[in-house]
């Protein structure tokens, strides 16, 4: 058993790191597999009644890794810590099977009553960015995405990211409907959609804005001009200014240029 749960971690992560070449360098170099590997004897131990004994080994893996996880923690299959420095798991988590959780995160609690559900719990196949906190004892939900830097306190749905501070939920609908909307505008969306701040999800809502403006004043003027020359039989030059917008001229690279 505690061998094929090892040979099931060692193959996790090098399907999920590219920077894994081989079997021996995962095994040997890598603090997040040496972390869970400890923690299940802390576990071990922790559930046999050893506490002292369990929080001990806790501690050594901790003094190793850089990586602290409470004896308590209940933590499911193929879970990858990428990194792991600074990565503090507390008592009551726990993380679902296919998890992701990288640097500086921390699985903390904010009630202080003792054998309350204190910290969060992660379903199955949670991405965990980058010095994310998520602190309480709420669930976010298979397939959620919490972004780098996020700070989240409160329960985040099914397959949605969480950004920013205090974190936002962005809905995976939402986000792919605007993704095909920019892909019709001629530009790439890359870089301003999931695990936006506050100022990137602005200025995505002010191009949207801005195409659908370009179109309807294109389309005013060549209804204009059709007017103007059946009801004056003049040219259509004499009807329209010169600065007049008749075709749509949209630079989306430029204000890709601009979000950059």
């Amino acid at each position: 058993m505690l061998f094929s749960r090892l040979r099931e971690d060692i193959a996790c992560i090098r399907e999920r790191d590219p920077a894994a070449r081989s079997t021996w360098e995962v095994l040997t170099c890598y603090p997040g597999l040496h972390a869970l590997v400890m923690h299940r004897w802390a576990a071990a131990c922790w559930h046999a009644g050893l506490r002292w004994l369990g929080r001990f080994i806790s501690h050594v893996a901790r003094f190793v890794t850089g990586i602290e996880i409470h004896p308590g923690a209940t933590i499911g299959r193929r879970v990858f810590i990428d990194h792991g420095m600074g990565v503090v798991i507390g008592e009551t988590a726990e993380i679902g099977d296919e998890c992701t959780i990288y640097q500086g995160v921390t699985l903390g609690g904010t009630a202080l009553v003792k054998g309350a559900k204190r910290h969060p719990t992660l379903g199955r196949g949670v991405i965990v960015g980058a010095n994310a906190q998520v602190l309480g004892g709420f669930t976010v939900a298979d397939g959620a995405r919490v972004g780098s830097g996020a700070v989240v306190v409160k329960p985040v749905p099914a397959g949605a990211t969480a950004v920013g501070n205090p974190a936002r939920i962005i809905a995976a609908d939402a986000d792919a409907q605007r993704e095909a909307v920019a892909a019709k505008m001629g530009f790439s969306a890359y870089g301003v959609t999931q695990g936006d701040d506050p100022v990137a999800l602005a200025m995505k809502g002010l191009i949207d804005n801005a195409s659908g403006h370009e179109h309807q004043i294109a389309l005013l003027w060549q209804a204009i001009e059709k007017l103007s020359h059946r009801a004056r039989e003049l040219p259509t030059e004499d009807c329209v200014p010169q600065d007049a917008q008749t075709s749509e001229q949209f630079d989306a690279e430029r204000l890709n240029r601009l979000v950059k």
